[in-house]
């Protein structure tokens, strides 16, 4: 045997064994499915990457590249060369594009432990190849049916001497040289060419129609002459009774070798196709990150006495949804999309109770106090990190129950990776610089191409509904501006400033040079992290994003203009004191760049109703006011006032009290006052049996300004009653799998990782009496040999292999060279643990020597 032959690795136990640490880390962070638990040695790490579930997520994370690298090696022989592979992917043209990308491709494989072996015995995983393979079942994605060898496993040896002999080979004396001579026939160009240019032209059509897949085909009991011709020499072989199949090394030949239709060795370029300034990308973004501030405001505010009553199945109701989007004034799924914003920055939640309703929650006092960028800093990263998935209201689950806004059923894991995703390739691009839409979405299908369309009309996969969903969240967020990503942004991604391109060759490929690097490096090219932060990382770039933003949003005023049509006009967003008086004291008529109010005799009321005295008004407008108190609104004031109070309305079950008794004849005698069904008690009293409310109602409805009045006869002011649920914590993202490890993790797991693949693979005496033991398995002794065995050894200073079961029944392999033993327990250095220990005699199944060498 070879020097090269006794490196190569013979598993991949022995592969991952031969890797440095900085290795085993990058496999644990790409797969840490693989750390949950810590493996207990090598050998174990490497049965729990070979399992299916671990396998097909690792699949789901290559790119496209890389898949159908790992496509063509479950086709090719095992062990490939990385000659065969080479061939498998270039073709005989050797697509230069395909030589350069292909060993970045197979570092990726190898990375993610897929791929093991050297160049001369690449060897994919075998719950890979099981996967890709091709099979009547499971068609190859290459298109490619079974080999030769494969398809006429089943054949009788009769028929496939006659298939040698048709097709002008020697005959052989058994069928396994007869396939192994078909097979090479098959295989060889200058010869297949010959064979292929005897057959006729209607024969060659069949097999154009099948070698790019799939490769079956259906056949009569009295096949056509071009069938019959292509049958005769195995260039079809039969499957199943009425069912030819072209055989794997024919398809090849007529592919020109290559095990796919178009191999994608680059991904999609990220184009842009509209560049404006930065400036007005950041003003814009700015002036929706206020607009964002003020919605959710108005929701809030909306629900401020208890917002709608929650469903029994959980979450808000199609009516109180359409409701709260004819409140704010959009369309009902941004109407979804707001409130779950909220729900997720923790500003909203149910109040628990027995009539459980939707309303706001203390932390929303707190954030309505800070300052505007850190409120819009703290929805962007609730938004960003959330995998509730507002989109999907409206449609059905798995069992066809309707999906509610805050209702279950709305996580989508995959949310904030295919978030980040969308907003790093939007980072990749010059500042000011919107892609195309379907440009993002080509190259997140060119990322993960196995979690996206698995056909021609595949755009409704979740993938790219998700990613279509940032690219409109993002926009009403203020995250990007006129399709552009800002700033702030930009910030948010913890990314550095955007590149500049200074050459033609540079604007002609803004996604930059990272897209041309192999597969594991391409990321760290870009701008912004390839992974979510973390979130103390999270929190550092939420900090430089408001930061960012501050300069860029309007300073609130603290005046307004009034106008002699009973208007004011806010030219700009308005203090909170401000705002909360005007609010009540006007309606808000119209909204946008400028907020214009209107004052009406019931907006008046209300203040008045609220404990506001006229005087107190007037003062208010005046000082807040730049321009003139109109003649209008102070007569509208005055006159409201004078009327205001008036009437008094008190529980009887309800009745009407005034000094004005013709007042009340007016009440009586008005037709629209029947309903309340009125009597005179007194000259100054009237009663009803309808409730104060109603009564108040009705009052107002006909043109009076009563006061409701309290049992002593004072007057009743009428405020606001803000309803807070207990506290409540935001709901907490569903992961998409185990998080990625951090170093400490990863650090501590790689070493016991060593040090269990240490203590499993250290060589041991053989015993005479002893069988020899298996991989894994621990070493039995009794007490009495395992004490004699332990106070020889330190005697003598000799290490140790011992087998140790802890506290929690977990059985380990250790490697410990013993100093003390006393009292039932012995004192060692573990060389596996890399310290020293003490270890109780009862829970040491058995002890054995090492080897001298």
């Amino acid at each position: 045997m070879s020097t090269e032959d006794q490196r190569a690795p013979r598993s991949l136990a022995a592969a991952l064994r031969a890797r440095d640490d900085a290795s085993l880390s990058a496999l644990l962070r790409a797969r840490p499915d693989l750390i949950t638990p810590v493996p207990t040695d090598l050998t174990q790490l490497a049965t729990r990457a070979g399992t299916r579930a671990s396998v097909v997520r690792a699949l789901e994370r290559l790119d496209r590249f890389a898949l159908q690298t790992a496509e063509a090696l479950a086709v090719a022989g095992d062990p490939a060369t990385y000659a065969e592979l080479l061939g498998l992917m270039a073709g005989d043209t050797r697509d230069q594009a395909v030589v350069d990308a292909l060993p970045g491709a197979l570092a990726t494989l190898r990375e993610q432990a897929l791929v093991w072996g050297d160049e001369g015995s690449l060897r994919l995983v075998r719950t890979a190849r099981e996967l890709l393979a091709p099979s009547a079942q499971h068609p190859s994605p290459t298109g490619l049916g079974p080999s030769v060898r494969e398809a006429t496993a089943g054949m009788s040896p009769g028929r496939i001497q006659e298939l040698v002999a048709t097709a002008g080979l020697p005959s052989t004396h058994d069928s396994v040289s007869a396939v192994g001579a078909l097979t090479a026939l098959f295989t060889h160009r200058k010869k297949m060419t010959a064979l292929l240019a005897t057959a006729p032209a209607d024969s060659v059509d069949v097999l154009k129609r099948l070698m790019w897949g799939p490769p079956y085909g259906q056949v009569t009991a009295d096949p056509a002459a071009r069938l019959r011709w292509l049958l005769d020499r195995g260039l079809l072989l039969p499957t199943a009774p009425g069912t030819v199949v072209l055989p794997r090394e024919v398809a090849l030949h007529l592919r020109e070798g290559r095990a796919h239709r178009t191999a994608e060795p680059v991904p999609p370029t990220v184009e842009a196709v509209a560049t404006h300034r930065p400036q007005v990308v950041d003003s814009t973004a700015a002036g929706q990150a206020y607009t964002t501030l003020a919605t959710v405001e108005e929701l809030l505010k909306d629900w401020h006495e208890g917002g709608p009553a929650v469903l029994r199945a959980g979450g808000l109701s199609v009516r109180d949804l359409k409701r709260t989007a004819v409140a704010l004034d959009v369309s009902e799924p941004m109407a979804a999309f707001w409130i779950e914003l909220a729900y997720a920055a923790g500003l909203l939640a149910s109040d628990g109770e027995a009539d459980e309703r939707y309303a706001a929650t203390p932390e929303y006092d707190e954030w309505l106090e800070r300052p505007p960028a850190d409120r819009w800093a703290q929805l962007a990263q609730a938004w960003l990190a959330a995998t509730r998935t507002s989109g999907v209201v409206g449609g059905r689950d798995l069992k066809e129950r309707a999906l509610s806004a805050l209702g279950p059923g709305l996580d989508r894991s995959a949310a904030p990776e295919v978030r980040h995703r969308v907003l790093t390739l939007l980072a990749g691009l010059p500042e000011g610089a919107a892609p195309d839409p379907e440009a993002v979405l080509a190259r997140l299908r060119w990322e993960r191409p196995l979690r996206g369309p698995q056909g021609p009309q595949g755009d409704d996969d979740l993938r790219s509904r998700l990613a279509r969903w940032t690219l409109t969240e993002a926009e009403l967020l203020g995250v990007t501006g006129r399709g552009a990503l800002s700033a702030h942004g930009r910030a948010l991604l913890g990314a550095r400033p955007a590149p500049k391109p200074a050459t033609a060759a540079a604007q002609a490929d803004p996604t930059g040079p990272g897209d041309k690097l192999p597969a594991p490096h391409r990321a760290a090219a870009a701008g912004p992290p390839a992974m979510p932060l973390s979130p103390p990382e999270q929190a550092v770039a939420t900090a430089a994003a408001a930061r960012l933003l501050t300069p860029l949003l309007p300073e609130p005023l603290d005046h307004v203009l009034l106008q002699a049509d009973l208007t004011a006009v806010a030219p700009g967003p308005l203090r909170r004191p401000l705002a909360d008086v005007l609010s009540v004291l006007a309606d808000v008529e119209s909204k946008g760049g400028a907020t214009v109010y209107r004052f009406t005799p019931g907006s008046v009321r209300r203040a008045l109703d609220a404990g506001r005295s006229a005087s107190d008004l007037h003062a208010f407008l005046t000082e807040h006011s730049r321009t003139p108190v109109p003649q209008p609104l102070a007569y509208l004031i005055d006159d409201v006032a004078r009327r205001h109070g008036h009437l008094r309305v008190g529980a009887a079950s309800a009745y009407v009290r005034c000094d004005d008794d013709a007042l009340l004849n007016e009440i009586i005698a008005d037709k629209r006052a029947a309903a309340l069904r009125l009597r005179r008690l007194a000259p100054t009293v009237l009663a009803t049996l309808a409730d104060p409310a109603t009564l108040l109602e009705g009052l107002r409805a006909m043109g009076f300004a009563p006061a409701a009045e309290s049992a002593e006869g004072d007057v009743l002011i009428t405020r606001a009653h803000a309803h807070r649920t207990p506290p409540r914590t935001a709901p907490e993202p569903v992961p998409d799998g185990p998080p990625v490890p951090d170093t400490t993790l990863l650090t501590a797991a790689i070493r016991a990782i060593r040090a269990g693949d240490l203590a499993a693979t250290t060589p041991r005496k053989p015993t005479e009496d002893a069988a020899p033991l298996a991989p894994g398995e621990l070493p039995r002794t009794s007490s009495a040999e395992t004490l004699a065995t332990m106070q020889a050894a330190v005697l003598t200073g000799e290490a140790l292999w011992i087998g140790y079961v802890n506290a929690e029944g977990t059985a380990s392999q250790r490697v410990i060279a013993p100093v003390r033993v006393e009292g039932g327990f012995v004192t060692a250095y573990d060389h596996t643990a890399d310290e020293v220990r003490t270890y109780p005699l009862h829970r040491i199944t058995g002890v054995a020597e090492l080897a001298n060498d």
